[in-house]
């Protein structure tokens, strides 16, 4: 069997047996940062009920806001695919970029100048100690896929994501594509 290594910029997509745990069932993840001392992502297909402009009423954008991860809920995250217009950015890969000036980034939106095509955010992220995503893969809680849309991922509706993640997997995959989330309503 081979092993693949996860590395920033893979997708983690949730093996279709995590049904239990609410944050991870059904869910695709941008692996933000990998390194040995642990690894950061986003959940990219969990819209919360909110928008940015709930969150922050100085700004005049109604943006969804998606559920990053279980990890500190109460702080806003983003990601975007526009460095030269967010100073302080963080190259993830493939064009895509974490954080930077957030006051940059209020006036940009309230200017017109960011569309949800661009940027995307999250409350909470996803996290694992040094070996614990490892683990996780080895249990086999994850399947590693590229990222094939590269930056325009941001911009990726999150309503059939998992399923089209899952169905290029192919094989036993394919079943478990079109199965309802909660297995009772099967």
């Amino acid at each position: 069997m081979i092993s693949v290594k996860p590395k920033k910029g893979n997708l983690l997509v949730a093996e279709p047996s995590i049904t239990g745990d609410l944050s991870f069932n059904r869910s695709v993840v941008l692996l933000a940062d990998h390194n040995e001392e642990g690894s950061v992502g986003f959940i990219l297909n969990k819209p919360l009920g909110y928008t940015i402009q709930d969150l922050i009423p100085e700004i005049t954008a109604t943006f969804k806001i998606y559920n990053g991860g279980p990890i500190e809920q109460d702080n806003l995250y983003f990601i975007h695919n526009i460095p030269q217009l967010i100073p302080n950015s963080i190259e993830i890969s493939s064009g895509i970029f974490w954080g930077g000036d957030f006051e940059s980034t209020k006036d940009l939106i309230n200017e017109g100048k960011i569309s949800r095509n661009n940027i995307r955010f999250f409350l909470g992220y996803s996290g694992w100690d040094a070996e614990q995503l490892q683990n996780e893969l080895d249990s086999n809680s994850w399947i590693i896929s590229e990222n094939g849309l590269r930056n325009k991922i941001i911009g990726k509706s999150s309503t059939d994501f998992w399923k089209e993640k899952i169905m290029e997997q192919g094989g036993d995959y394919l079943i478990w594509s079109n199965a309802p989330e909660n297995p009772i309503f099967n």
